[in-house]
């Protein structure tokens, strides 16, 4: 038995909850797997995990013995990486998850500058709008946008996009211009809904001028739980788009899309990159996460808010970092 693939294959089938989906992540058969979790449990002469046809356990043992070998990978992925060669130059596969508007209009025409800065990092991005199961899925980290509510992961607040609400010249010639919000609940103005990962239904907007706050609902035809689709709907004239400017500004300079409500304002979208909290912040993560602070900055900066009175919440720092959820709001 290989102590160190019988170990990974431990913490891989706790982290996942099976051993099929421990196989998959590890590019290993479930057979061989199994066989390594069932070596290591004789060696230690202790029950690690209990097993069932539908799902797989940890012992109260098996508890206290993985938080020592996740410590104990951790130190040996520290221990390489303290290399002058791995110091220098990063190296290694990342498993990310971005939103797919983000990726791809800022992520992946970026890419090149990364891959040159860091040759030796690996990524494997996946692109949705999707709720992520980061342990399951054994992802080191995901991009979200929207405020972060559960205690499962850790996040660090890397941006913030502000963001307009538009539609197509198209849409406002049939249904016409509207010049106050609450117009967009009347019968014959629509939205394009955006479907909340978590719920499934579409929230309302909260919006503010001076003294005025409101909520806006609105009518739907159609609503989308990606961000690109979300965009393409709302460019074919299907309804009013609550976007980030960085979403839209290409399309406002080529007239595919006109800004409404000037004089109001929308809650800005936190961005955050979350990751497990027994997760290993490994120098290639540290690089990424910093690259993509660079990019936010450069495309979606922190703002001041304005003053909108003590309804309003303030400010809160860039560098927000607390123990947080996926969001079910993507970074479109």
């Amino acid at each position: 038995m290989d102590r160190f693939d019988a170990l990974r294959a431990f913490v891989r089938v706790v982290e996942a909850g099976s051993f099929t989906k421990a196989a998959q992540t590890l590019h290993m058969n479930k057979t061989s797997v199994t066989q390594l979790v069932q070596q290591l449990e004789a060696r230690l002469r202790v029950q690690l995990l209990h097993r069932t046809t539908r799902r797989v356990r940890i012992t109260a043992d098996g508890a206290a013995y993985y938080e020592r070998v996740v410590r104990l990978l951790a130190d040996l992925e520290d221990a390489d990486t303290s290399l002058s060669s791995a110091s220098v130059s990063p190296r290694g596969r990342l498993r990310v998850d971005v939103p797919s508007p983000f990726a791809r209009m800022i992520l992946v025409p970026a890419l090149p500058a990364f891959h040159a800065r860091y040759p030796e990092i690996q990524l494997d991005m996946g692109v949705s709008d999707r709720m992520v199961d980061l342990i399951g899925d054994n992802v080191d980290c995901v991009l979200r946008g929207g405020e972060l509510t559960d205690s499962s992961l850790v996040a660090r607040r890397v941006g913030e996009l502000q963001l307009g609400v538009y539609a197509a010249p198209g849409y406002l010639q049939r249904a016409g211009t509207p010049v106050h919000p609450r117009e967009l609940e009347d019968t014959h103005h629509r939205i394009v809904g955006y479907l909340r990962a978590r719920s499934g239904k579409v929230a309302p907007a909260p919006m503010w001028r001076n003294g005025e706050h409101l909520d806006v609902q609105g009518r739907y035809v159609v609503a989308m739980d990606d961000g690109n689709a979300y965009l393409a709907a709302g460019l074919a004239g299907m309804g009013v788009l609550w976007l980030p400017h960085y979403m839209a500004a290409a399309h406002v300079a080529r007239g595919e899309l006109v800004p409404l409500f000037g004089d109001w304002h929308l809650e800005p979208m936190p961005m955050y990159v979350a990751f497990p909290p027994n997760r290993h912040v490994s120098a290639k993560l540290r690089v990424f996460v910093d690259w993509v602070v660079e990019l936010m900055v450069q495309h979606a900066p922190i703002a001041a808010r304005p003053d909108v009175g003590a309804a309003s919440p303030g400010p809160q720092s860039a560098q927000d970092r607390k123990p947080l959820k996926t969001s079910s709001r993507s970074g479109r």
